[in-house]
């Protein structure tokens, strides 16, 4: 960014205080989010170790266009011109993640101390600048070798991971407080082990249901750790984790489409969020999958290392969903074709296209599902506070001939989710900030390069960063805390 846009965007911020009746609450937290495969490149440097994003890239036919995660956005080499940018947008928080195969190759034993420099230097800078460091844990790099000692289906995956963490809060804890676990777990356990769509790329769906409830112990084993150890440093510790969670809305009100929206459901996010805050698998889910598994993954104790008190849940919205009991009497136009397969012990619901208008993903756009998220999750489990970490959508960017990227589809779906999440505010949801996705255009898994989220334009041939018209939008929305009237 320019100093002129720069400039700009103080002007716009100013106009925007001026301008709106919808502003959100003083201290209110405005961030960027990002993942370290997707951004950081240098896959094989300073002993960085082999991921499940490495063996599944490097897989005919599993990415498309054959892309990998080197050199992504460069961020590795780049991030002190990231961090620069992000400071001249008035971006007050960064959320990144850690990638396990840096700080450990083998995902156990050895410390690659190369690995923790890297963060100590990010987290530096970030802090520098002003900009609150964000750390996730876990997004979805698992290293390779255990893998092949057996994933998260395995149960010492969750050892290893509490490990981990104690490793980076051990290296960072005395200047960084929030922290994630985990991000989706549900993308981890069934895209990963069920559909085959995302690493390790295995079709087996009880093997799925286990690496949900290790991939969720890992968390509460990881989160007791930091705990452990958080008399070290003299600052608080506040821990959570990133959960998907969507509206799953019934076709209509028959029986079978009221019972398909309760399993996927279950499926979706009651199999993660009833765990962490009530420390209880629902005997509702346990039935449905009972064909599938019986559960004998979980161990006496388990529940309740799971239920560990949590500091926040954060919250990744992009659409809400609609799902039928079977396809009987629905035009096959309106089906979405292959998302069924997603869903271990739900083959028969079909999923039903709502007739909005869609992203470059091919996601409907409806804000009015955050709004829902929110406050059925402060309903449900009040008293957590919550955070958006992650919302934002896909379209076909380019750079225009004056130099800039007029992204009006991203600034309108940014302006209806915040208008969403401050009605949620307004009802009395505890939401205490908002995280973008993406500061960066990046690697978007089995897209590839093809599909760009961010506020900043990546050239990735150049590795050139161009702000979008979204990324100053969002920088005036983050200076003033306030959205602008709607002309």
């Amino acid at each position: 960014m320019t100093t002129q846009q720069s400039e700009s965007a103080a002007q716009t911020a100013t106009q925007t205080a001026q301008a709106t009746g919808v502003h959100f609450p003083a201290g209110f937290l405005w961030g960027a989010s990002t993942a370290s495969f997707q951004i950081e490149g240098a896959t094989k440097e300073d002993g960085r170790g082999q991921s499940i994003w490495d063996t599944f890239a490097a897989t005919p036919g599993k990415v498309f266009n054959g892309d990998g995660g080197d050199p992504a956005t460069d961020h590795y080499h780049r991030y002190r011109e990231d961090i620069e940018l992000m400071s001249s947008m008035g971006i007050g928080a960064y959320r990144f993640s850690i990638a396990w195969p840096r700080i450990q190759p083998d995902g156990k034993g050895r410390i690659n101390q190369a690995g923790l420099d890297f963060y100590d230097r990010l987290v530096d800078e970030l802090l520098k600048a002003g900009i609150e460091p964000w750390p996730t844990l876990y997004h979805w790099d698992l290293p390779q070798r255990l893998e092949d000692d057996g994933g998260w289906p395995n149960r010492d995956t969750a050892h290893r991971f509490a490990e981990y963490a104690a490793v980076v809060h051990g290296a960072l804890g005395d200047r960084i407080s929030d922290w994630a676990t985990l991000n989706e777990p549900w993308c981890a356990a069934f895209l990963g082990y069920a559909q085959g769509v995302h690493a390790p790329g295995r079709t087996d769906p009880a093997a799925s249901l286990a690496a949900v409830h290790h991939l969720l112990l890992g968390h509460g084993m990881a989160a007791t750790a930091m705990r452990d150890q958080a008399g070290r440093f003299d600052r608080p510790l506040r821990v959570g984790l990133v959960h998907n969670q969507t509206v799953l809305r019934p076709h209509s009100d028959s029986e079978a489409d009221l019972d398909a929206a309760r399993r996927i459901d279950g499926l979706r996010n009651r199999i993660f969020t009833e765990p962490l805050l009530r420390g209880r698998y629902p005997e509702d889910i346990r039935t449905d999958l009972a064909r599938v598994s019986d559960f004998g993954f979980v161990r006496d104790g388990d529940l309740a290392a799971i239920s560990v008190p949590l500091d926040m849940l954060g919250i990744n919205f992009y659409s809400p969903q609609r799902v039928a009991g079977g396809a009987e009497g629905i035009d096959p136009a309106l089906i979405e074709p292959g998302e069924g397969e997603v869903w271990t012990g739900a083959e028969d619901v079909v999923f039903v296209d709502q007739g909005m208008p869609r992203t470059a993903m091919g996601w409907e756009i409806d804000a009015t599902g955050l709004t829902e998220v929110l406050t059925r999750l402060a309903a449900d489990y009040p008293g957590v506070p919550l955070y958006v970490t992650e919302n934002g959508a896909a379209f076909d960017d380019e750079v225009a001939a004056d130099g800039r990227v007029h992204d009006s589809q991203r600034v309108a779906y940014l302006d209806a989710h915040l208008r969403a999440a401050h009605q949620a505010v307004e009802e009395g949801v505890p939401l205490k900030g908002y995280f973008a996705w993406s500061l960066l255009d990046n690697f978007e898994w089995a897209f590839g390069y093809s599909k760009r989220f961010g506020l900043v334009h990546v050239d990735y041939g150049t590795q050139k960063r161009t702000v979008k018209d979204s990324g100053h939008w969002y920088s005036g929305v983050a200076r003033s805390g306030s959205l602008p009237d709607r002309h």
